[in-house]
């Protein structure tokens, strides 16, 4: 068997091993009774058991796509978004270990099934790195990131675990909403999914000429309905849907259209849940977040913040920079990807600030992880690939 084909049947192995995990934390949770059993029971031990084979079979897949391509496989969307998370499901182990706390996997893993479902939706084939992307500082700017991403990640689940622990949701009020609009946001994600997975299924293509910010005629395929037209576009299909709008070329017209597509398979999906459970989402969650320890949880988003921040400003900033340097022979641009990497970094900054001066603990310090969190995935997602810039390659 080809590496290539192994390392995907690895990729595949770790999504069942995280999915299986999944249910033995519940599992864990529902069938604990007492502060130990929660620590320490058998459904608790067998899915960390779980949660390991899956991170080793991750990292067999990390490596052997590292050697059929013959660089760290982190340049395009599905490699970096597959790499990120396994460190998100790597950070929460050590986390296990530290805390034993079953209620922080239930919401970790299920928060890697969807970053590797969202990447599997990108495609997969192996290509020869760009110029730009041929950098050993490339690969130091990346993973750094990608690491420093994780740990943060794991304060937001932290957060929304206390969230749905402490918030009334029986009674209308601006916590309910909000909570409510994070767990509409991750069904979005699902959305995406289901719609990408759909439309792939039915062998959906329309093809475009259209002209590049640097006034360069270029191809694409659409893989859904076009909703929005690249800038000066025509179309090489004409039996397919013609798009309703065209965009200037700062914009990306078929990442726009997935979005679209994506949040309305999502707005519908969440509409039905609504519908079939006739109470707010949330709510379908916080039975497992009751028996979390709200102190750990508190102090699990605050140390994975002190921990990740600096990580963060390693890779994201100071080695960006240097790459950006080899790359482009500057430090700093402006370019959208740098600007919202700048934003993130002050977000905790201002997190860390209002901590340790201000006091900030409890639904306050879990409210600004959980917005950190939509933060960082709103610059891997519509920064990426919505708004053109010298990162669009991902």
């Amino acid at each position: 068997m080809e590496l290539a084909s192994l390392s995907a049947n690895l990729l595949l192995v770790s999504f069942v091993a995280y999915l299986i995990a999944t249910m033995f934390f519940g599992g864990a949770v529902k069938g604990s009774n007492s502060e130990a059993t929660y620590k320490n029971n058998r459904w608790g031990n067998i899915a960390i058991v779980i949660t390991i084979i899956g991170f080793i079979t991750h990292l067999g897949y990390f490596v052997l796509r590292w050697i059929a391509s013959g660089h760290v496989p982190v340049s395009n969307m599905f490699e970096f978004t597959t790499a990120f998370g396994m460190m998100v499901v790597g950070a929460f182990i050590l986390l296990f270990f530290i805390y034993r706390t079953p209620s922080l996997g239930l919401f970790a893993l299920p928060l890697a099934i969807i970053i590797i479902g969202y990447a599997s939706m990108f495609p997969r084939e192996l290509a020869p790195l760009i110029p730009a992307l041929q950098s050993y500082w490339l690969t130091v700017h990346v993973i750094t990131a990608a690491i420093g991403e994780a740990i943060l990640a794991i304060s937001a689940v932290a957060g929304l675990v206390f969230l749905l622990k402490n918030v009334d949701l029986t009674k209308l009020s601006k916590q309910r909403f909000w909570l409510e609009s994070v767990m509409f946001t991750l069904i979005l994600v699902v959305g995406f999914i289901l719609s990408a997975s759909t439309f792939a299924a039915m062998g959906y293509e329309a093809k475009f000429t259209y002209i590049t910010q640097s006034e360069q005629q270029a191809q694409i395929v659409y893989n859904y309905p076009p909703l929005f037209g690249m800038n000066e576009y025509e179309s090489l299909t004409p039996d397919k849907m013609t798009p309703f709008a065209e965009m200037p070329a700062i914009v990306n017209g078929k990442t726009l259209t997935t979005l679209v597509w994506s949040v309305a398979t999502g707005t519908v999906l969440y509409l039905l849940l609504r519908l079939v459970l006739r109470r707010p989402v949330a709510t379908l969650f916080q039975p497992f977040a009751k028996k979390a320890n709200s102190q750990v949880m508190d102090e699990i988003g605050y140390r994975s913040v002190l921990i990740g921040f600096p990580v963060f400003t390693l890779g994201a900033l100071i080695f960006a920079m240097i790459w950006a340097q080899e790359a482009w022979s500057r430090f700093w641009g402006w370019d959208p990807k740098e600007v919202w990497a700048l934003i993130t970094w002050l977000f905790y900054a201002a997190y860390l600030h209002l901590r340790l001066s201000r006091g900030w603990e409890g639904k306050k310090s879990a409210w600004l992880a959980v917005i950190g969190f939509i933060i960082i995935m709103f610059n891997l997602i519509a920064v990426n690939l919505i708004i053109a810039g010298l990162h669009s390659y991902a």
